[in-house]
């Protein structure tokens, strides 16, 4: 009788296999989201020149002019399987020059319909969240790894955040925030670059492109699991004690001073 899953000869089954490989898709997706694009083959022949690094883009000096030009490049958008189930393209909402950044997953039902991020249940957690830190909801900036509703709300398949992925690159360089907070495991690993739980990446400080990153529950997850809701405001409060003084204050995790973003001084915190 065959196995439903059966055994490659290193002994691991192809669903094991599949699981290994979405993980690296993932720690390659963060790769590339940190700037690192490719490296030397510890083999090559130092006699054959290494190519030329690519010029940087150059940086939109005008935030708000940057993002609408994001938004013109995704226009129509046809470059992943999600534009055939959608309504409408979320691409984000808030100011162009917001010191904190939130990242989800992905739009859902309703955030299909109105063409905009976080306006459901979630959502409305999730202003709740922003007040909590001193701000209005137009004054932080608000977007998802994937612009497009993935069927029936799943996670968003590597293959998705591999093409939409470089947008959310350019929208946070394009506003340069003091904090991005990563709301989920599939925002936080994207912006990582690895394939570790939520639980394990939360409470702490990782960094971005030299940014400061807080991992956090996504407000979905805290709306069907209410007892999270205190290690989310843990993870708030490094948020909101980066934004005030710079650095984590005592009894948070990675005390050491944050250096401030070049653009900060266009900031100001709650």
């Amino acid at each position: 009788m065959e196995s439903g899953n059966p055994m490659t000869p290193s002994g691991k089954t192809e669903r094991d296999i599949a699981e290994t490989l979405r993980q690296l898709r993932l720690v390659m997706t963060g790769l590339r989201g940190t700037g690192i694009e490719d490296w030397a083959a510890a083999w090559s022949d130092p006699a054959v020149g290494l190519p030329e690094p690519e010029k940087a883009i150059e940086q939109e000096s005008d935030p708000a002019r940057g993002l609408t030009v994001i938004a013109g490049e995704l226009e129509g958008c046809r470059r992943c399987r999600l534009h055939s189930e959608r309504t409408r393209i979320v691409f984000g909402e808030g100011s162009a020059h917001a010191p904190l950044v939130f990242v989800g997953e992905g739009p859902g039902l309703e955030e299909d319909r109105q063409g905009r991020p976080f306006v459901g249940r979630a959502g409305r957690l999730l202003d709740q969240m922003i007040k909590a830190l001193g701000f209005r909801r137009e004054a932080v900036y608000i977007c998802n790894v994937v612009k497009c509703r993935p069927p029936k709300n799943r996670t968003p398949e590597s293959e998705e955040i591999a093409v939409c992925g470089p947008f959310l690159i350019r929208q946070i360089e394009a506003i340069r925030p003091r904090v991005i907070c990563a709301l989920g495991a599939c925002a936080a690993q994207t912006l990582v670059g690895t394939g570790s739980s939520i639980s394990r990446l939360r409470g702490s400080v990782h960094y971005w492109r030299g940014i400061p990153l807080i991992c956090t529950f996504h407000p979905a997850y805290l709306l069907r699991t209410p007892a999270q809701k205190a290690a989310a405001w843990e993870d708030l409060i490094l948020v909101r004690d980066i934004l005030r003084t710079g650095c984590v204050q005592d009894g948070g995790i990675g005390r050491e001073g944050i250096k401030s973003s070049p653009a900060s001084d266009r900031h100001t915190g709650p």
